[in-house]
């Protein structure tokens, strides 16, 4: 006897036997025992997940001898037939080789008479995707109304080359593909029984090699028994299929782990010996990257499809977090830029090299660097910093309130005093023409920028010094003021703007806090009628910059309606800037909406469309109905919006909410009936004109009116139902 392969072997002869495919089984074995059978049924997905094979064990239950069941006896005469493919009532039709339709018509002639010996006739057409169009022309009515002892069953690996016809006409299954795990734990069962030694390793790379495919995971694994005269071994699996040695690929990362350059380099010299495709390494170093990142936020969630999970979970532990994501981000940029190395080993190294030298500095190594300031006001830190002071002291900084005067030249410098209670004569020789007004109030300034503090003390002194004058002038002394919030007038004018600090409170309690220290001598001051510039505060600044910050932007897609009333505030305030996008304005309808056009403003809402879809849906209206093809006329205002993507959309909308397929026919033309956003125009004026009037008829407006002489802001009126 032949050799058997072990695809054919191990093919499923009952649904007990399957391996995965709950979802279509379920269904199927439901079906069965209750009686309720359809007349086609068309199964999807890739090559080897059992297509076919379900095919026949549907068939065989659809014709045992024992009845219809879905658990076939398997004995009787009619199972075995359809085990070895000999029997007369399945016809199994490969529409590859079949594709005219003059093989379709032939096929169907046959349809009209009874089954020889079962109980249906079943027409298993696989790779149905292949018919021609003729083909499928001439099967919709077969199809669609067999005769009862007929059932259709297709098989297809592309079901988006299939008519919409064919498919509403099937209930159709998606078969999905096979896990590694899954592929693995059915070779060791296959293996085990048929008594071939085997290693775990070895059945992993054939469950990954396999790419979801049990009939591709069968053959290679004839073809590594072939290979390893007998045994499946992982050296003689990983020979065969050319594969990298996925432990090489935890040798390289171990080495960057360890910042063993030489381990590095060691580790790529014994990839180089089994000539891997680098563009590949680097790939399988990325999915292992993958894994361990998702094994340090959730290590339940790593599975065990490559067989090395509690390597994965090792290295998690021992690589930090910041090294992974590094190393990732770093992989993707080298796999972009491999192709422009001078050759792919060497592009590999400069990766791995470039990993080395910018992964991120320990913790314990790290370099301490300075933070910046968080923008804290100066005048709730202690005052010695002030640089506006000149040497340390605690005393504050006179300044006057602000003026338009000019500012005048700076003045020699004048001896500092001995204490800042104590009266001081003015130094300076020059005689002043008038006598010198009373002191200013006291206001502490906050220290400015350190990169700014040269100009801004410059400044301060060219400003608060008095020009040279004819003839010297006693000063009496300048008496503290406590800065407080409330308004100073200016002794020797009317009073002025008030001049507020920042922190009074702050101040006072510093003041308390250190009694001990004595202040240094501070220039003096001489206040002077000329007022000075004001010192820039850079805690408004900050502000300023935070409240000047845009907010983020919104979600433009989402369906909105312009509400005129929702933009008259800017009146008060002036012209506002040119807005970004214009919202095509809503005109009243011609004539209400009657017949289909009443019918679409009832049907619209039920459709739930939002954003430009939604807009351009209820900027149309409905004109014709003629089967299955359905006219809309759209408002050439809102043409701009509309194109081929949102006529699809819209169509999608109607198929779902009717469930039959629609064909939609747009044309942009002004509607002559009203649209369903002119109807909501048209209400929203409505309320607003009843809320109006409610105000306006209100008693206790009314009195107000009287009494006060009170004004209704029409724009300000809303409508609580809105």
């Amino acid at each position: 006897m032949s050799y058997q392969v072990l695809a054919r072997k191990w093919r499923p002869r009952s649904f007990r036997e399957m391996v995965g495919q709950t979802h279509v089984l379920k269904a199927l074995i439901n079906a069965l025992d209750n009686q309720r059978l359809h007349h086609a049924y068309l199964f999807t997905g890739t090559r080897g997940v059992g297509k076919t094979t379900i095919a026949r064990i549907l068939a065989k239950c659809l014709n045992c001898e024992t009845g219809i069941s879905s658990t076939p006896c398997g004995q009787c005469s009619v199972c075995r037939e359809i085990d070895e493919g000999r029997f007369v009532d399945l016809i199994e039709v490969d529409a590859a080789s079949r594709t005219k339709v003059e093989d379709t018509r032939e096929l169907l002639d046959n349809v009209q008479y009874a089954p020889s010996r079962g109980r249906y006739k079943v027409y298993l057409i696989d790779e149905v995707h292949m018919l021609s169009t003729h083909s499928f022309n001439a099967l919709l009515k077969t199809l669609e109304e067999p005769p009862p002892h007929v059932k259709f069953l297709l098989a297809t690996t592309d079901p988006q080359k299939l008519p919409v016809t064919i498919l509403s006409r099937c209930l159709q299954f998606s078969l999905k593909n096979m896990p590694p795990e899954r592929v693995v734990d059915h070779l060791t069962h296959v293996l085990t029984a048929e008594n071939v030694p085997f290693e775990a390793d070895a059945l992993w790379l054939l469950g990954r090699a396999a790419d979801g495919s049990m009939r591709d995971a069968m053959s290679l694994t004839d073809q590594a028994i072939a290979f390893g005269e007998g045994k499946v071994l992982a050296a003689d699996v990983r020979a065969m299929l050319g594969t990298l040695d996925h432990g090489q690929v935890y040798g390289v990362l171990h080495a960057l782990l360890q910042g063993d350059a030489r381990g590095l380099l060691d580790a790529v010299r014994q990839l180089a010996e089994q000539g891997p495709d680098w563009n590949g390494v680097l790939s399988e170093m990325l999915n292992v990257l993958h894994r361990v990142a998702i094994a340090q936020v959730l290590p339940d969630a790593v599975d065990n499809g490559q067989g090395d999970r509690e390597r994965v979970l090792a290295l998690a532990q021992a690589l930090p977090g910041e090294d992974v994501q590094f190393y990732y981000q770093m992989g993707l940029i080298g796999r972009r830029d491999l192709p422009l190395a001078p050759d792919p080993r060497s592009g590999f190294e400069m990766v791995l090299l470039r990993m080395l030298a910018f992964r991120p500095a320990d913790a314990d190594g790290a370099p301490k660097v300075q933070l910046k300031d968080p923008g804290i006001s100066q005048a709730t830190t202690d005052p010695r910093t002030n640089p506006v002071a000149g040497a340390t002291s605690s005393a504050p900084v006179a300044v006057a309130a602000p003026q338009p005067a000019p500012v005048q030249a700076p003045a020699p410098a004048v001896a500092p005093a001995p204490e800042a209670s104590q009266p001081v004569a003015a130094p300076a020789p020059a005689p002043a023409p008038a006598p010198a007004p009373a002191p200013a109030p006291v206001v502490e300034a906050p220290a400015p920028a350190p990169a700014a503090e040269a100009t801004v003390v410059a400044a301060v002194e060219e400003s608060i010094l008095p020009a040279p004058s004819a003839e010297p002038v006693a000063e009496p002394p300048a008496p503290v003021v406590e800065a407080t919030a409330d308004v100073v007038d200016l002794p020797w004018e009317e009073p002025a703007a008030p001049v507020v600090a920042e922190s009074p409170v702050s101040v006072e309690a510093e003041s308390r806090a250190e009694p001990e220290v004595q202040p240094e001598p501070e220039p003096v001051v001489e206040a002077v009628p000329a007022v000075v510039e004001p010192i820039a505060q850079p805690t408004v600044v900050a502000a300023a910059d935070e409240s000047d910050d845009e907010p983020p932007p919104g979600d433009y897609d989402d369906y909105y309606e312009a509400d005129a009333d929702s933009i008259a505030y800017m009146d008060d305030f002036g012209p506002a800037e040119e807005p970004a996008a214009t919202v095509p304005e809503v005109l009243p309808a011609a004539q209400p909406a009657t017949g289909l056009a009443a019918e679409w403003l009832d049907l619209f809402p039920r459709l739930g469309l939002s954003g430009m879809t939604g807009n351009i849906g209820a900027n149309c209206t409905l004109v014709a109905v003629e089967g299955d093809v359905w006219r809309l006329h759209l408002d050439p205002a809102q043409s701009a919006l509309f194109n081929a993507n949102q006529q699809r959309r819209l169509n999608d909308a109607l198929n779902q909410y009717h469930g039959r397929n629609l064909k939609l026919e747009v044309e942009v033309r002004r509607p002559e009936q009203e649209t369903p956003a002119q109807a909501a125009a048209r209400k929203r004026a409505a309320r607003q004109r009843q809320a109006e009037e409610a105000i306006a008829s209100d008693p206790l407006v009314l009195k107000m009116i009287e009494m006060f002489g009170a004004q209704v802001r029409a724009d300000t009126i809303e409508p609580l139902d809105r």
